[in-house]
């Protein structure tokens, strides 16, 4: 399996984003962004590991979603005890991403299960290598709009991801 070597830079680039969308929260959606006023839209967040079953049901059953990956297999979700992280697994039969079952963690949000369902959509290696970054960015910019596209492309050139 070739090195993920992107792997904390993409994880870095996230986090601002993530950081960016929490700010845009609280200033009612709108953010200064590299000299420019930019509207994000609102980020989902999640109470439960079923609230995050239905949202990932309901994103690959998006006409576009449906469009752009019409093989893509179902996806399980599942809950895990530990609230430091998220992560998307194949036993050779069954996909699944696991979350945090408790509520209110960093992980129940949009962007964190999206990343996870790119996961799931691109499996290529290295896992956050340039395959996975063009998924994950088209992904967000299918559900969430082309503001979050524009952003996540924005600051992974920032951070050197490729």
């Amino acid at each position: 399996m070739p090195r993920d070597v992107q792997r904390s830079r993409v994880y870095a680039a996230e986090q601002f984003v993530r950081t960016l969308f929490d700010a845009a929260g609280e200033r009612g959606r709108s953010v200064e962004f590299f000299g420019a006023q930019l509207t994000l839209p609102p980020e989902a967040r999640f109470g439960s590991v079923d609230s995050v079953r239905r949202y990932v049901d309901d994103v690959l059953a998006l006409p576009s979603v449906r469009t752009r990956w019409p093989t893509a297999p179902p996806l399980a979700v599942r809950g895990r005890r530990g609230v430091t992280a998220a992560h998307w697994e194949y036993d050779g039969q069954v996909a699944a991403i696991a979350v945090p079952d408790r509520g209110d963690t960093w992980a129940l949000r949009e962007l964190v299960v999206l990343h996870e369902v790119a996961h799931h959509l691109c499996r290529a290696e290295p896992p956050h290598g340039t395959e996975f970054v063009a998924t994950f960015t088209e992904l967000a910019e299918l559900v969430m709009g082309p503001e979050v596209g524009h952003v996540l492309r924005v600051i992974y050139a920032k951070e050197g991801v490729r």
